[in-house]
C-alpha cells in the first residue's frame, strides 16, 4: 500500500468526517478535470472531506499523475495502488477499508456522475434518519445503444436477483460508519458489492441526478464484465438457477408421465407398428426429466451449504435501545 499525505493537511485531516472513494482505471484523461471538481467539494463541506484513491493496476500513468498532483492539491488523500486489476468493487472495498469516516461514498473518477452529488450525501447523512444515500439516474447521458444495454441489464437484475434495487441501477452511493462496517465484514470474492449493499438492509434514500457525457476515454463496462457482473449476482445472492432447475425438472416428469401414459396406450391398441418405438420414447422422457429433477433436488442442498459456507451474519443490528431498565449497580 502506498499512501501519499497532502503538505499541510494535519488540521484538516484531524476534522476529517467524509471519505470520499474513488477507484482509478484508465483515467489519466480525466484527473485533470476531476482534481479541482474534488477541490470545489472540499471547499462545499468545510474541508472535512479527505479523498481515498485506489488506483486498480491501471496500465496508464493515472498513478503517477496523482502521485505527482496531491501534494498540492489543498485536500487530505490517500493514494493506494493495488499490484494487479482486482475489479472496481475490490477497489472500492480497499478505499473504504482505509477510509476514516464516520461517513462515506463512493464516485467514479470519470464524471458521469456529477460531483456535487456527493455534497447531498453527506447532508443526507448528517442530518437526516437514514444510513444510506443511493445515486439514481434520472437521465444517461451515453450514446443509445450503450444506454439501451444498460437499461436492459438492470431490468434483468432487478427482475431476477434483487428488486430493491433501482431502475437505472447503481454507480454511486454514501453510508455511514455502521453499513461500512456491515459491508466489509462480507467478505466474498465471486459476488457483488451493490448486491451486498441492498442485501444488508438498513435505512435508504435514494437521490436522483442526471448522468453526464462522459468527458475522455473509454468505458470499461464491456458487456462480457455485465455479464459477469449478473452471473456473479445469480449465484451469489439468489437460487433462481436451481428453482429454474427444479421447477423445469417437476413440470417435465409430469408432463413426460401424462406424455408415456398418451404413448403406451397407442402401442397397446396397435398404433404404433416400429420395433423398439415405445420403450425408447418411454425411457427417453422419463430418464430425462427425472435427471432435470434429480439435479434440481440437489442443487438445494448444494445451494444451502453455499450459503453457508459465505458466513454472512443472520441478522444485522440496525438499533438497539433500552427503556425503563434499572441502571443501577
Amino acid at each position: 500500500m502506498s499512501i501519499t499525505k497532502p503538505r499541510g493537511a494535519a488540521a484538516e485531516l484531524a476534522r476529517t468526517c467524509f471519505s470520499l472513494v474513488i477507484p482509478v482505471y484508465r483515467n489519466e484523461e480525466t484527473l485533470d478535470a476531476l482534481l479541482p471538481a474534488l477541490q470545489q467539494i472540499a471547499a462545499d463541506l468545510d474541508h472535512r472531506m479527505e479523498v481515498v484513491f485506489v488506483v486498480d493496476g491501471s496500465p496508464d500513468r493515472s498513478y503517477q499523475v496523482l502521485q505527482e498532483r496531491l501534494p498540492q492539491i489543498g485536500f487530505p488523500a490517500q493514494l493506494i495502488g493495488l499490484s494487479r486489476n482486482f475489479g472496481s468493487f475490490a477497489a472500492i472495498r480497499m478505499g473504504l477499508e482505509a477510509g476514516r469516516g464516520p461517513y462515506f461514498a463512493v464516485l467514479a473518477a470519470d464524471l458521469q456522475e456529477p460531483p456535487e452529488l456527493i455534497v447531498s450525501f453527506l447532508r443526507t447523512l448528517e442530518t437526516e434518519p437514514f444510513d444510506i444515500t443511493i445515486g439514481t439516474r434520472e437521465t444517461r447521458g451515453d450514446p443509445w445503444l450503450q444506454s439501451l444495454s444498460a437499461n436492459l441489464f438492470w431490468a434483468l437484475y432487478r427482475r431476477f436477483v434483487q428488486p430493491d434495487v433501482p431502475a437505472g441501477g447503481v454507480d454511486v452511493f454514501g453510508c455511514n460508519l455502521r453499513v461500512r462496517d456491515a459491508l466489509l465484514r462480507l467478505r466474498e470474492s465471486n459476488s457483488t458489492l451493490v448486491g451486498l449493499l441492498f442485501w444488508l438492509g438498513f435505512r435508504r434514500k435514494t437521490i436522483p441526478y442526471a448522468r453526464r457525457p462522459r468527458v475522455a476515454g473509454r468505458s470499461a463496462w464491456t458487456w462480457r464484465r455485465k455479464l459477469r457482473y449478473l452471473m456473479d449476482s445469480c449465484f451469489a445472492l439468489t437460487d433462481l438457477p436451481v428453482t429454474l432447475i427444479m421447477t423445469i425438472g417437476a413440470l417435465g416428469s409430469i408432463g413426460s408421465i401424462l406424455l408415456s401414459i398418451v404413448v403406451f396406450v397407442v402401442w397397446a391398441v396397435g398404433g404404433i407398428k416400429i420395433p423398439g418405438y415405445t420403450p425408447v420414447i418411454l425411457v427417453l422422457l422419463i430418464s430425462f426429466t427425472s435427471t432435470m429433477l434429480a439435479l434440481g433436488i440437489m442443487g438445494g442442498y448444494v445451494w444451502r451449504t453455499f450459503e453457508n459456507t459465505k458466513d454472512r451474519p443472520l441478522y444485522v443490528p440496525m438499533t438497539h435501545e433500552m427503556y425503563g431498565q434499572d441502571r443501577t449497580p
